[in-house]
């Protein structure tokens, strides 16, 4: 038995529709050739080290999969197939990889732009920045303006800014 993942980038725009039909492909190919899917994980939205096609974003997914030593060089030439051909427009990179059978299925998914903070000073406090938060009135990411900073315990120029 082999188990490998494959880690493929697809463009920022990718519905969900589009993504599922991907999942049901790749299912279909890989029972077909009488492996198992152990995982197909959608990680999220990322910025890119350097543009792909154009694009400064993508989507990242992650999927896992078992198949017999008999089956193996098939799947893999059929996968390449969906990648390459098939799903060509959406799907921009991938990377296949062999893990090892008796290794952990455990990682640590990498904080995507999907699951960024929705307030200035707790991406701030979350990275050790706090020196960079200044006082007085601010905006959060949707636009509205924040009354009280967060060193202001007692509330007292909160009020004032207020009145």
């Amino acid at each position: 038995m082999f188990r490998y993942e494959i880690l493929f980038l697809t463009v920022p725009e990718i519905t969900k529709d589009e993504s599922e039909a991907i999942k049901t492909h790749f299912t279909k190919v890989v029972r077909a050739h009488k492996g198992t899917l152990v995982s197909f994980d959608r990680w999220g939205k990322y910025r890119l080290a350097y543009p792909v096609n154009h694009n400064d974003y993508g989507v990242y997914f992650l999927t896992r999969f078992e198949v017999e030593k008999t089956e193996k060089i098939q799947l893999l030439d059929a996968l390449k197939e969906i990648f390459v051909f098939k799903f060509n427009t959406l799907i921009v990179k991938h990377i296949f990889e062999r893990l090892d059978v008796n290794a952990s299925l455990e990682y640590r998914r990498p904080d995507s732009l999907e699951d960024s903070p929705q307030d200035v000073d707790t991406f701030l406090k979350r990275h050790d920045m706090e020196g960079l938060i200044k006082k007085g009135p601010r905006k959060n990411f949707e636009g509205k303006e924040k009354i009280q900073d967060l060193d202001d315990a007692d509330g007292d120029d909160a009020a004032e800014m207020q009145s």
